[in-house]
């Protein structure tokens, strides 16, 4: 780091200074000299001196009012200053973080423990701006090398999130991937001061709810918790959300207890509820395996609680599949 400070130094006081010499930099100094002395005027007749000296000499004083306050001295110090930087990085983190304490005494999210016990509905993402966008990342079969195209952007009246690109479900000629063919649409894991990683609570709420308008293609939603395991990576829990088509927006309330436990994409047998308590992201994925365009505009996404839904679980386990439920 202090290497690299002195070489923005120096190029910054080669930068700031009139006329190259060869004292500014010991390894420059022969290249700088013969420059100069290659850039030596031509000597004029005797009848031209007297007019060429007046000329030059008032181009020359013309030209040192104008670069008089270019020319700095070597001691001077750059403008970027890296332990400024360094310093205002941490006390914004250290700011975050004291933020972070004052709200977790307060309650959850800063609010009091019994306004957060009573509410009932929670919008979690709605896409007002930019801003809105960047908590998301799409992503397709590209990265192995498929042709699908997804993209991400506001809707009409910066009111909604529009999804839409082209599937294709051609393999890619690698010699190693027999299936292709996905878009998906991604939540960024919140992060803390520090960059440390948050989690949400939905513990209180037993059912999704989005706001959605489609082109009639049906969409997988995942949930991920938060886990710091490298062999929970690829676990997530998933459920169905299918698009009715046309220019109406429709209204789609998942229970919790519907999703089901997937890893690596496959459905296991042994089901484990979902968490609630330590959500990271959500995802929504399209895979049908019709090739062509399609979109998914989305106004919010939120959870809430259904009093008519009482049901806890919806997959049954045995003992021969988890033994340790039936101890």
């Amino acid at each position: 780091m202090a290497l690299f400070h002195k070489v923005l130094r120096g190029t910054y006081i080669l930068r700031k200074c009139s006329k190259p010499t060869s004292a500014l930099h010991p390894l420059l100094g022969i290249r700088f000299a013969d420059y100069s002395s290659s850039l030596q005027k031509p000597v004029a007749s005797p009848g031209k001196a007297s007019s060429q000296r007046k000329t030059e000499g008032g181009l020359q004083g013309h030209h040192q009012k104008e670069v008089a306050l270019d020319i700095t001295c070597p001691e001077e110090k750059p403008d970027v200053s890296f332990d400024k930087a360094i310093r205002d990085e941490a006390m914004d983190h250290f700011r975050r973080l004291k933020d972070e304490i004052v709200n977790h005494w307060k309650g959850p999210e800063g609010r009091p423990l019994q306004e957060a016990l009573l509410e009932q509905a929670k919008v979690v993402w709605q896409f007002r701006g930019k801003e809105d966008l960047d908590k998301w990342r799409v992503t397709s079969d590209k990265t192995i090398g498929g042709r699908s195209e997804v993209f991400l952007k506001m809707g009409k009246n910066n009111q909604s999130a529009l999804l839409y690109g082209t599937l294709s479900s051609e393999a890619p000629q690698d010699g190693e991937s027999a299936r292709s063919g996905y878009c998906a649409m991604i939540s960024r894991i919140p992060r803390g001061a520090f960059e440390r990683k948050l989690s949400y609570d939905w513990s209180q709420f037993n059912t999704l709810y989005l706001r959605v308008r489609g082109d009639g293609r049906p969409w997988m939603v995942n949930i991920k918790e938060d886990t710091d395991l490298l062999q929970r990576t690829n676990q997530m829990y998933s459920y169905f959300m299918f698009t009715r088509g046309g220019p109406y927006w429709q209204e789609v309330k998942i229970p919790f207890s519907k999703f089901f436990f997937s890893n690596r994409g496959r459905i296991r047998d042994v089901q484990h509820e979902l968490l609630l308590d330590k959500i990271s992201s959500i995802g929504f994925t399209l895979a049908d395996k019709v090739d062509g365009p399609f979109f998914l505009e989305i106004d919010f996404i939120g959870v809430f609680t259904d009093p008519a839904h009482t049901e806890e679980f919806a997959y049954e386990n045995s003992p021969e599949l988890n033994p340790r439920l039936f101890k």
